[in-house]
């Protein structure tokens, strides 16, 4: 039966904290400070977490220079960003969202410690892409206040957040999270607590046929994308997109999808393991299926 306080608003949402300072946690932090938000940022260290807002600074900053941003509004998105030195720091959070490494051995541990840094009355998100939520809200006293908000890659450019409902999640945490999600600026879609939700489902199968394709030689990486761009139109090609988002990323949802689904739709190539294995990691290693300049830049295949 719910209570009072099983019925909090979004206006009850203030300090929300953001467990990694990397691609994902580091866009969730600078999308919920552009929002109106206090925002906690930390990482495996102070020092990781301080240099995640400079990334998040240095952005902001560009969009100044393209004039798409006022300077005193970069500075006070930036202000309301503090890097804290560990999870203690998240004690005076309404809502904390979980963006480490896609394992899940380390998301129950990472759960755990933030279960018990928070108040009782706090909130906990992951933003993962494949993981169960529900194995994740038992490793809590709080299953009821937890939920899936998966952003998509960069969260402060795409406009969809995918909430992913627990077993245990009550009606009223997913209003909460769709109404703080919206205050975000984003689009929810909601998802059942399956293999890979709903987009990643969809996605994986796609980025692994592209792979396959390039692995038996039937077109080049520059063939497979510019076909899908100008073939489906989208913005970006499947192995593009799978040097974005982090191959090791993917490889992890492979594998979820297929041990969890038993489907071999859903297998990963080898070329994609042998890649992650090099390190070969995409955009963020400089190497994957392109080859990429110090900023991010694709420079050869």
């Amino acid at each position: 039966m719910a209570t009072a306080k099983d019925s909090a608003t979004v206006s009850e949402i203030h300090v929300v904290g953001v467990l990694g300072a990397g691609q994902m946690g580091g866009g969730i932090a600078q999308v919920a400070a552009t929002a109106g938000y206090a925002v906690r940022l930390a990482d495996a260290s102070l020092e990781l977490a301080e240099k995640g807002k400079q990334r998040i600074v240095a952005q902001l900053t560009k969009q100044v220079e393209k004039g798409k941003l006022a300077a005193d509004v970069k500075d006070a998105i930036a202000e309301r960003i503090v890097a804290i030195a560990d999870i203690l720091g998240f004690a005076d959070c309404d809502l904390v969202i979980e963006a480490a490494t896609e394992n899940v051995e380390l998301k129950m541990k990472l759960f755990r410690q933030i279960d018990e840094a928070l108040k009782p009355g706090a909130y906990l998100a992951t933003n993962t892409s494949s993981i169960s939520i529900t194995k994740l809200a038992a490793a809590t006293s709080r299953p009821e206040r937890v939920i899936g908000m998966h952003f998509m890659n960069p969260p402060p450019v795409m406009k969809l957040v995918e909430i992913v409902r627990a077993v245990q999640t009550t009606d009223a945490t997913f209003a909460l999270i769709k109404s703080v999600s919206e205050k975000m600026g984003k689009t929810v879609t909601s998802s059942k607590d399956a293999p890979g939700f709903l987009v990643n489902r969809m996605l994986i199968p796609f980025l692994n046929e592209a792979c396959f394709a390039l692995q038996e030689g039937v077109g080049t990486p520059e063939d497979i994308d510019t076909g899908a761009k100008l073939g489906l139109n989208h913005p970006m090609g499947p192995l593009e997109l799978a040097d974005l988002i982090g191959l090791d990323t993917v490889l992890a949802i492979s594998d979820v999808l297929h041990r969890d689904l038993g489907d071999s739709k859903y297998r990963a190539p080898t070329l994609l393991r042998n890649l992650v294995a090099a390190g070969w990691n995409g955009r963020k290693a400089g190497r994957g299926f392109y080859v990429y300049d110090a900023k991010g830049q694709k420079v050869a295949s």
